[in-house]
């Protein structure tokens, strides 16, 4: 049966290292091309260099404003912005990295215990035949490799958010020549932070696997175990970090929209609103860290879920490197695949006009998805056998390696379907938006009626492509073909993240050009490309949702054959208790997230008011409002508030493992995914489409727009409140949900051993 792969072992472990070298060396050569924009006000280095934002012909002059007055007052902001972010992230990885280290403790404690900290080999539990490493080995492993994810984590949102503060000033000095300069800088800083992102990960991944395989040697199975604490490290990182940015910036936003646009009549990002700084700092923190995070995780997840199934399987029975190795081979394509298709967006093509960047931006879409489907049938072509057996609860099933690259090829083109059905929901191009935008005519009621209704619809497509992807994979390659289903859908991260980062750059661009007193038309050209920004980032919102369904249904295979359950019977009142309380979970997540920002905002509104009624000359421009104290009361807010939602997600499989039993936790785990998937497409995308609507009234680009305008009409101040309800739905409730399905999944994973050992003790007592 051990039938020959056409890619040798030493292939192998050459080609991965280099393609995770070839993305931080492309990611790095980026950072170099957006660096030759000049933040300096020096005019002597600006006429040397012909590549910067002076030498060549400005579109139009700035009205009543020097070259050097604009960059230095953009220089300021930006300094202000990344200062504001840093800070932030400081803290709230010193409230993290506490957290990081009980919990890791708790791993060893939890793992260890589960033979009583013995270090004698253990039998194997698929081949009782065998000797295994001692599950002490498990617990010391499994600890070291949650650190390395959370540090990966962290390390990923971090270098996301100091490219992107490092971005946002040039892309508005860009944009004085023109919108297709200033669309390359805002989206080679995205490409920056994708290629960085989905490169570390699969380095970091790649070392650890061969530094535990020198203490492991042939116990595939122990090793891909202690492996699946980097998913958790990473996805426990990226909850905190969505969260906690997430309130931050919906704070500041709704405190700088509510008095700013509705009560003071004065445009988004004015100087002269004390919000505007920490609103623009709360961009960066929630949509590129969190997100960064967020993707990150996700992909440590699939890889994990993916490895320890195969581990069981005729790769690890069988030793093949290789093929064990699969879906990292999968993800060493997927970054080569995403720069060549990235060139299409800076190189090949150049964006000329307005028109032009929504499409752009859909196309890295297509293009990376037609490469990788090729890419992916050459790679299930030479890494895998013609014919492999893998484990379905307690059986080998048989699968070819044609079944296989089906499965993963379901996965990618279901997230390009959900893409495409996000865009279709949020984009103001299209009918649904533009509904949502003419209810704004009878107030705010009507349109956050139209807008829920939006949500609620947006997500029949999605389920249905994650409902057929599921089947097809499930049924060519149980497990492991829903787990490389989910690192299909994530092959092209770098692209997607790209895409993504790209929107909050070109929000923070506006925002300068507003702050720095720039001309109404740089002002048009952001707006521009921010539309199309929200728009990507409701696309690489829905793709996180998509490959956490996925994710979460791989492990929670890999947990339920981890913890030796053989059916989950949904009529046993101990399943079935689970069940319902698992479907529960989101709505009360939700809950706490959103009041959580719904108090900040109150805060922020306050202190808002508080300056505008008590520092003279604030709405004349005369004084300086105090941005520092609304900074101030976004990061109290949101380090404080994160830590309830937190402990929820991260406690309830440990409680419910210890006092329950597995059966019970395994319910919790299917309604937790059922229930949040659901609401977590419906949130994002009803916020999308409100903040869309809100802009697509702004733009007054069409006919039927320009009856709902201009800026400050009661049309526009509906579509203010129902962009202001929609906020902590798109960008705190919504996105935090697809890492609270992986989340509780990849833990009850790891500590599958103890609590099939030691759980349910409610049970054993009764």
């Amino acid at each position: 049966m051990a039938e020959s792969i056409l890619l040798p072992d030493l292939a192998t472990q050459i080609i991965i290292p280099i393609c995770a070298v070839v993305g931080i060396a492309f990611s790095l050569f980026q950072w170099m091309l957006v660096s030759k924009v000049q933040l300096s006000t020096d005019k002597s280095t600006s006429a040397a260099d012909g590549k910067n934002g002076f030498t060549e012909a400005l579109i139009e002059e700035e009205d009543g404003l020097t070259d050097q007055s604009v960059v230095s007052k953009c220089a300021e902001i930006q300094s202000a912005i990344s200062e504001g972010a840093t800070s932030f992230l400081f803290t709230m990885y010193q409230y993290v990295g506490v957290f990081m280290v009980a919990f890791a403790i708790l791993i060893f404690l939890f793992l260890g215990s589960v033979e009583g900290f013995s270090t004698k080999e253990q039998h194997c539990t698929y081949d009782s035949s065998k000797l295994c490493k001692p599950a002490l080995a498990t617990a010391i492993f499994s600890t070291i490799s949650f650190i390395l994810g959370a540090v990966t984590s962290v390390i990923s949102g971090f270098l996301g958010m100091k490219i992107a503060t490092y971005a946002n000033a040039r892309t508005t000095l860009e944009a004085r020549k023109g919108v297709g300069k200033a669309f390359i800088v805002a989206f080679r800083s995205g490409a920056v932070m994708g290629f960085l992102l989905a490169a570390n990960g699969l380095l970091v991944l790649y070392i650890t696997i061969n530094i535990f395989k020198l203490y492991y040697g042939d116990d595939w199975e122990g090793l891909f175990e202690a492996i699946t604490g980097y998913g958790l490290g990473g996805s426990s990182m990226a909850l905190f970090g969505r969260v906690g940015g997430g309130i931050y910036t919906k704070a500041a936003d709704a405190g700088a929209d509510l008095v700013g646009k509705v009560e003071r009549n004065i445009p988004e990002d004015d100087p002269r609103n004390p919000a505007v700084i920490a609103d623009n700092v709360g961009d960066n923190v929630g949509d590129i860290a969190g997100m960064g995070s967020d993707l990150f995780g996700s992909y440590a997840e699939a890889s994990c879920a993916a490895l320890v199934v195969a581990s069981i399987s005729s790769f690890g029975i069988n030793h093949d490197f290789t093929a064990m190795l699969y879906p990292l081979l999968v993800s060493s394509v997927g970054i080569i695949v995403c720069l060549l298709t990235t060139l299409f967006a800076t190189d090949f093509f150049e964006v000329k006009n307005v028109k032009e960047i929504e499409p752009a931006l859909k196309n890295q879409l297509i293009i990376s998805t037609v490469l990788m489907t090729v890419g992916l049938a050459i790679v299930s072509w030479i890494a895998l056998p013609s014919s492999f057996t893998i484990f379905n609860f307690g059986v080998q099933k048989n699968v070819k390696n044609w079944q296989l690259f089906l499965c993963v090829a379901v996965g990618l083109w279901a997230g390009l379907i959900i893409g495409f059905v996000t865009e279709y929901y949020t984009s103001n191009a299209y009918s649904p938006v533009q509904d949502v935008a003419d209810s704004c005519r009878t107030g705010a009621a009507t349109n956050v009626i139209f807008g829920l209704a939006l949500g609620y619809k947006s997500v029949i497509i999605p389920i249905f492509a994650i409902a057929i992807s599921i089947f097809v994979s499930f049924s060519f390659a149980a497990m492991y073909g829903v787990a490389v289903a989910a690192l299909g859908m994530l092959s092209t991260i770098a692209t997607g993240l790209a895409i993504d980062a790209y929107g909050p750059i070109s929000d923070n661009a506006g925002g300068i050009a507003e702050m720095a007193g720039m001309s109404h038309t740089i002002r048009e050209r952001t707006d521009a490309l921010d539309a199309a920004g929200n728009t990507t980032a409701a696309i690489g919102k829905g793709f996180a949702i998509g490959s956490a369904a996925l994710v979460s249904l791989a492990l929670f295979g890999a947990f339920v054959s981890r913890a030796a359950i053989s059916t989950v019977d949904v009529l046993t009142p101990k399943v079935f208790i689970g069940l319902i309380v698992g479907a529960m979970l989101p709505y009360w997540f939700s809950a706490m997230t959103m009041k959580s920002v719904g108090s900040a905002a109150l805060k922020m509104v306050e202190e808002v008011r508080r300056q505008f009624n008590t520092i003279p000359g604030l709405m004349e421009g005369t004084a300086k409002p105090d941005y520092a104290t609304c900074v101030k009361i976004s990061t109290d807010a949101s380090i404080k508030e994160m830590i309830p939602p937190g402990a929820l997600v991260m406690l309830t499989p440990l409680i419910v493992g210890i006092f329950f039993g597995v059966e019970t936790l395994s319910g919790v785990l299917a309604g937790s995914l059922v229930s949040g998937v659901q609401i977590a497409i419906s949130a994002s995308n009803t916020g999308g489409a409100w903040d869309n609507a809100k802009k697509y009234i702004e733009a007054g680009a069409s006919e039927h727009a320009r009856t709902l305008g201009p800026k400050g009409s009661d049309a526009h101040k509906a579509a203010v409140i129902g962009d202001t309800v929609g906020d902590p739905l798109k960008d705190t409730s919504g996105p935090s949900l697809n890492i609270l399905i992986k989340l509780m999944a990849v833990e009850s994973l790891v500590f599958a051993p103890f609590f099939a050992t030691h759980g349910g003790l409610l049970f054993k007592i009764f």
